[in-house]
């Protein structure tokens, strides 16, 4: 089943108003793909923060500072250390999700920079564990609304054409963080020395470094980021939302390309506007309980729905195979994992880390470019086979070679290739193609709420993992490499099984991949009325007269511009 005649024909005069994707789409949209790249410093502070705190683990001086909590040996002491900012982050995007509509986009971000901002303070002045431990939870907050808004952000920034690029520099900064933070802990390491002796800037340094980033992504976002074209049209500011986008594009507001992408974000807001009055015209008294109760069933028919609780089941259990594969636990105890492959020097270990975030950095690029042209089915079996291979090629060293490692250098370096290796799998394909697949399962008028979902199975499950990882590496480096590797099996079975392959397909089609045709047929017929209502349709048609759906574009609009960027959301 495809789209309508109609449909068929919009979709082909749309297309002749796009401009060029990849690459040349990107420089085409410099200015949008500048103000991404800026906003792009929170997907940067999330995975700095991320490979860090694996890397003054192992610092003498930082555990000198927090023992007797904490002796630097792998347990449940460094798991608790390690998660509580999972748990904070999965907090930070469940409030994230009602506060980014409350006060919009640049906002929150400038909200989640002061958070973060607070918890970096609290860990720099850490005199015992319980600072460790609060900071990290505080500072989690505002990389789970990092972890959200970003992504949010440039996409409602993006012209279509390079939406999907620009969504994915989410990823690509977070393993440029994570390489940075690598780089950053090797060097410190050897302030006042490696041993006892080593100074206090040894672990401060690279803790506090963080406030840098943060710091200049709020000034930033409060000065000269604009706010989201869509967020100003939910909030009836037409005007201001046809001037951003005439700004974003480097053209005027009689455009007609800025026209067309004006009145597509109008349908939209309109199609949500009427679904909600048809799905529940008993709560459209504008007041918090409706919103609430409007809230609670649609979560609740992401379960009751057959063909809802489907989409779920792949949102959900991709963000499951996602974290279980071990990428975070690479991330998080490398530098223990590496000690334990026989090289007993702290320097030489994380030295060998800090090439696991330079290789899965230069694995997501491509990955962000080419990640249309391949199904994600492929890239995803693909990246899963690199990683279970290297993963049982791994337990195989250490079983084999784990008792006697100073006899048997040759084997640990193997190890520890193919621990680059499994990065470079997980860099092209998991890592990014996972956040595309929920993306693209759920139907128009359910899609937030249930990224939002996958989302929260992915802090979740982050969390678990960082909190059970570090005592099982201790009792056993073996097993754990053949558990992340039979996993990550598992999840290859599940992608071929269960998950549909969503490259170029319709919503139409996405129902009939999940088994009930309905969803997005009503959807798209809605849609295509309000189109044709707002005079978009007209307009794709070549009848340029469809002024009465727009703003007045003529008063002051180029003068007021400039005072927009500094207004809240």
């Amino acid at each position: 089943m495809g789209l309508s005649g109609d449909a068929q024909g919009l979709s082909a005069k749309r297309a002749q108003y796009a401009g060029p994707s990849g690459i040349k789409g990107i420089i085409a949209n410099g200015k949008t793909s500048a103000i991404a790249c800026f906003a792009a410093l929170g997907g940067f502070v999330y995975g700095y923060n991320q490979g860090m705190f694996g890397q003054i683990l192992t610092m003498n001086s930082f555990i000198n500072r927090i023992s007797p909590y904490y002796q630097g040996a792998a347990g449940i002491e460094q798991g608790m250390l390690t998660a509580i900012l999972e748990l904070g982050a999965w907090i930070g995007t469940l409030v994230n999700g009602v506060l980014a509509d409350a006060v919009g986009r640049r906002w929150t971000v400038v909200i989640a920079c002061a958070v973060f901002t607070v918890g970096v303070i609290v860990q720099a002045c850490t005199v015992n564990k319980d600072y460790v431990l609060a900071g990290r939870f505080v500072t989690g907050i505002g990389v789970g609304a990092f972890s959200m808004l970003v992504p949010l952000y440039n996409a409602e920034l993006a012209p279509p054409e390079v939406r999907g690029a620009l969504v994915a520099l989410q990823q690509l900064a977070i393993t440029f963080g994570i390489m940075v933070s690598y780089w950053i802990g090797y060097g410190t390491n050897f302030i006042g020395g490696t041993g006892n002796g080593q100074s206090d800037a040894a672990w401060l340094v690279p803790v506090c470094i963080q406030l840098l980033p943060s710091t200049v992504l709020a000034a930033g976002m409060m000065i000269f980021m604009p706010q989201s074209p869509r967020h100003l049209m939910n909030r009836g500011r037409e005007q201001e939302c046809l001037e951003t986008l005439a700004r974003l594009r480097s053209t005027t507001t009689d455009d007609i390309k800025v026209r067309i992408e004006f009145l597509e974000i109008k349908a939209l807001r309109e199609f949500e506007r009427e679904r909600l009055v048809e799905k529940f015209p008993q709560y459209q008294d504008g007041s918090t309980k409706s919103a609430i109760m409007i809230g609670l069933y649609d979560y609740a028919s992401l379960i009751t729905n057959k063909s809802l609780f489907k989409r779920t089941v792949v949102a959900v259990f991709t963000m499951v195979f996602q974290q279980w594969n071990g990428v975070n636990a690479i991330l998080y105890y490398a530098p223990f994992i590496f000690e334990g492959f026989g090289f007993d020097g702290n320097t030489i270990s994380l030295l060998a880390t800090g090439v696991v975030g330079v290789v899965m950095f230069l694995a997501t690029i491509p990955a962000v470019l080419y990640v249309d042209q391949f199904g994600r089915k492929t890239i995803l079996i693909a990246g899963g086979i690199g990683m279970a291979c290297s993963h049982f090629i791994v337990a195989a060293m250490i079983g084999s070679f784990g008792d006697n490692w100073p006899d048997h250098r040759a084997a640990g370096w193997v190890a520890v290739v193919f621990v680059w290796f499994y990065a470079i799998s997980f860099g092209f394909s998991w890592g990014p193609v996972a956040w595309i697949i929920i993306s693209e399962v759920y139907p128009l008028g359910m899609r937030a709420k249930g990224v939002s979902i996958g989302g929260s199975s992915n802090w979740l499950n982050n969390f678990a993992v960082a909190i059970s990882t570090s005592p099982f590496i201790a009792a056993s480096q073996f097993g754990a490499f053949i558990f992340f590797g039979v996993v990550t099996v598992v999840g290859i079975l599940f992608v071929i099984f269960v998950v549909p392959e969503t490259k170029g397909r319709t919503l139409e089609e996405m129902d009939e991949l999940f088994g009930e045709v309905g969803f997005a047929q009503a959807d798209l017929s809605r849609k295509e009325r309000i189109e044709r209502d707002i005079g978009l349709t007209a307009l794709l048609n070549g009848d340029t007269g469809t002024e009465k759906a727009m703003p007045d574009t003529k008063s002051e609009s180029e003068k007021e511009y400039g005072e927009m960027a500094g207004k809240t959301g």
